[in-house]
């Protein structure tokens, strides 16, 4: 019976997304129960993708995500996969009539980092980017706004940007792996050996200007059943920025910001209050 297998196949997203993110599963649990399952399932296509290219260090990556992206395109078109996470997602994907471009520049952007990146380009950067975050952001603003073609073309570009400012949080914070584990330095024309205040403060001001585009004309003009979720994981990432700010530029290599599980509640609590109040 296909509707139990498509079940189990949205269980195994939704219990990717658990295991890998308890932040983004908080998230995801603050949005509507109508909506959640199609997030969980973009999350998992999305977490399994990166996961080949940063953990698979024993295995021939190259392959396995050529494999990944053909068995998607296969299960797309077919209707059904028996990886479950590919199942999953090519049901979102056909049920709001996801843009292959998005799902293409997602893909692109993980084969990049199948090599070494000494230092993007700006070009490169806003590339990789877009590919990696922005586009996922437009997948589930498509979730979002229910294929409201109107809304959604009035929230994409609000959109891309809290996909641009979550993505530079997470080059931020995660300097240190990225150059010394993967080879990795995402910053345009930055040394990382030379990592300086001004230059950290540049960065900052940058994701500072996109959280406020995001917020502004972005998330408090979600629809009701997204806008808590999506509010709650701008929270999240916000408090993150605010970590790495106090980080003097010199030890922010060897730091590793987090956010404890006491913190989250207790930001989950505050966003409540304000959503409930109308503060948001």
């Amino acid at each position: 019976m296909k509707e139990l297998f498509d079940n189990v196949s949205y269980g195994c997203s939704k219990l990717v997304t658990k295991k890998y993110s308890t932040s983004f599963s908080m998230a995801v649990n603050m949005l509507s129960p109508s909506i959640r399952a199609d997030i969980y399932n973009i999350y998992g296509f999305v977490r399994f993708a990166d996961e080949i290219v940063d953990t698979f260090h024993d295995f021939e990556k190259k392959t396995l995500l050529d494999k990944f992206e053909k068995d998607y395109y296969e299960a797309k078109e077919t209707g059904i996969s028996l990886n479950p996470i590919l199942n999953a997602f090519q049901h979102t994907v056909n049920k709001y009539q996801i843009d292959d471009e998005l799902v293409d520049a997602f893909l692109s952007s993980m084969k990049a980092d199948l090599g070494t990146i000494d230092y993007f380009t700006k070009e490169q950067y806003d590339q990789y980017i877009y590919g990696s975050a922005d586009v996922v952001g437009l997948m589930c603003l498509k979730v979002f706004v229910n294929g409201d073609q109107k809304k959604y073309d009035e929230l994409k570009g609000p959109a891309m940007r809290l996909g641009s400012a979550f993505q530079k949080v997470n080059f931020l914070r995660d300097l240190k792996n990225d150059f010394e584990l993967l080879n990795r330095s995402y910053f345009p024309n930055l040394d990382l050996g030379e990592l300086n205040q001004q230059s950290k403060e540049i960065i900052v001001k940058e994701i500072e200007a996109d959280f406020e585009e995001a917020f502004v004309n972005g998330i408090l003009k979600l629809p009701v059943e997204a806008k808590f979720g999506v509010y709650m994981a701008y929270r999240y990432y916000k408090k993150l920025l605010n970590k790495l700010k106090k980080v003097p530029s010199q030890d922010i290599m060897e730091a590793r910001i987090r956010i404890s599980n006491p913190m989250k509640i207790n930001l989950l609590a505050r966003s409540y209050v304000k959503y409930k109040l109308n503060l948001i």
